[in-house]
């Protein structure tokens, strides 16, 4: 069982209350290689002796335990009671999918299903019969104002990849396991489709699920008023699922940005600014900015610039554990605006500083088959990766099946005037 030096507590503790990962502890590690190697994302661990003298220092902060992903699988280890819903709003393609849901949660299930209090303020909703038979016995709850930490065992999404996000939003701790459908546009993160949704649910409340942690940054906006202020107000501290945006804002000068990383300069942005990104964000704006796309299981945290002005400023990955500081350089002709998940949009005005380290809190989504096909999956049918028109094979081309490789186009129009 793995701990953080931070929090002193265990990573299924960290997690959730009710879930934690089975792990595969029982079984001989030489066995456990053989068996997984071909599944694991993981390289084998370095060994620690380089040469008759040469090794590495014993160090417990150095010490990580890091669990191969293809063993990650979801198990209760109490009944899961309480589940929260989380809808797309202002769809009415997700209506009826919800009633029936919801419907099936509570009375086939017998259990506690939490909605968001605009849920029942639809007025779509309130004259549906089947939703009226239902209403009475939904928990309700109010963004920013009703903390529901402790209080879900579950989380099921509607949507698109949105719902996976304000998840992410609603829980800035320990996040309940998610269980998204695709009833959105995109559905990168939403594996499940609803069709056979009873099945689908059943399984994951049996512990019949993969898991993919994805990771998520803590965010911390450091005032320069604030830091030495004795009444300052506690600092902005946001966890975020996709990624942290810092850019111009509505200046017409380029972004002047300073880049730390573990207190040590590494670069100035200069251009329209740049994200910080997860794994999981690394298939959103990143890609579209030019990064390359990571798999959510590996410990890492994407840079990337928004149209730097320079030729050779490329998007570079880092070390998970690692601390990055941005900051508005001195003599900068603008400030700076930062957005986390699309959301919070405030100004960073210089000496202010942005704090970006991984947080020990991710998101356990569960897959619909494993972290490995889920994702390529998603690459293809989303983002149609590496798709083109297959090329023809020598056969199929007429003109061509009584050739060989060596002939020319001059040899074989001087066959076609002989056999004319």
């Amino acid at each position: 069982m793995s701990s953080s030096p931070e929090s002193g507590i265990s990573l299924e503790e960290q997690l959730g209350r009710k879930w934690s990962l089975e792990s595969l502890n029982d079984i001989d590690v030489q066995t456990l290689i053989s068996i997984w190697r071909t599944r694991s994302l993981n390289a084998p661990s370095p060994i620690q002796q380089f040469g008759p003298c040469g090794r590495i220092m014993k160090n417990s902060a150095m010490v990580m335990t890091i669990q191969d992903p293809a063993s990650q699988r979801l198990t209760w280890y109490k009944p899961p009671l309480t589940v929260l819903v989380i809808k797309k709003v202002r769809d009415v393609s997700v209506l009826q999918p919800f009633v029936k849901l919801v419907k099936w949660l509570i009375q086939e299930k017998s259990m506690l299903v939490y909605v968001e209090q605009s849920v029942m303020d639809d007025t779509l909703l309130a004259t549906n019969p089947s939703f009226t038979v239902v209403k009475d016995k939904l928990m309700t709850f109010r963004d920013g104002k009703d903390d529901l930490t402790d209080k879900i065992d579950f989380i099921i999404c509607l949507g698109g990849d949105g719902t996976l996000l304000y998840a992410s939003l609603l829980f800035q701790q320990s996040v309940p396991p998610v269980m998204a459908f695709h009833l959105g546009s995109l559905g990168f993160l939403t594996p499940f489709e609803f069709e056979n949704f009873e099945d689908q649910v059943t399984n994951v409340l049996e512990g019949h699920a993969a898991l993919t942690l994805r990771s998520r940054l803590r965010c911390i906006i450091m005032r320069k008023n604030e830091e030495t202020a004795k009444d300052a107000k506690p600092p902005t501290n946001i966890l975020v699922l996709n990624e942290v945006v810092i850019d111009r804002g509505p200046s017409p000068y380029l972004s002047n940005i300073d880049l730390y990383l573990d207190g040590k300069l590494i670069t100035s942005v200069q251009g329209d600014g740049l994200i910080v990104s997860t794994p999981t964000g690394s298939t959103a704006y990143a890609v579209a900015a030019g990064a390359s796309m990571i798999h959510p299981s590996v410990p890492a945290i994407m840079v990337t610039p928004i149209c730097p002005h320079s030729l050779s400023f490329r998007p570079i990955v880092v070390p998970a554990g690692v601390e990055l500081k941005i900051s508005v350089s001195p003599d900068s002709r603008n400030t700076a605006w930062v957005s986390f998940d699309g959301r919070n949009r405030q100004e960073l005005l210089h000496g202010d500083s942005l704090r970006v380290t991984t947080s020990i809190y991710p998101v356990p989504s569960i897959c619909a088959q494993d972290q490995i096909a889920d994702w390529f999956d998603s690459l293809g049918e989303c983002l149609h990766w590496n798709v083109r028109k297959r090329q023809k094979h020598l056969d199929e081309l007429s003109d061509l099946t009584h050739s060989s490789s060596n002939d020319t186009l001059d040899s074989l129009e001087h066959t076609d005037q002989i056999d004319s």
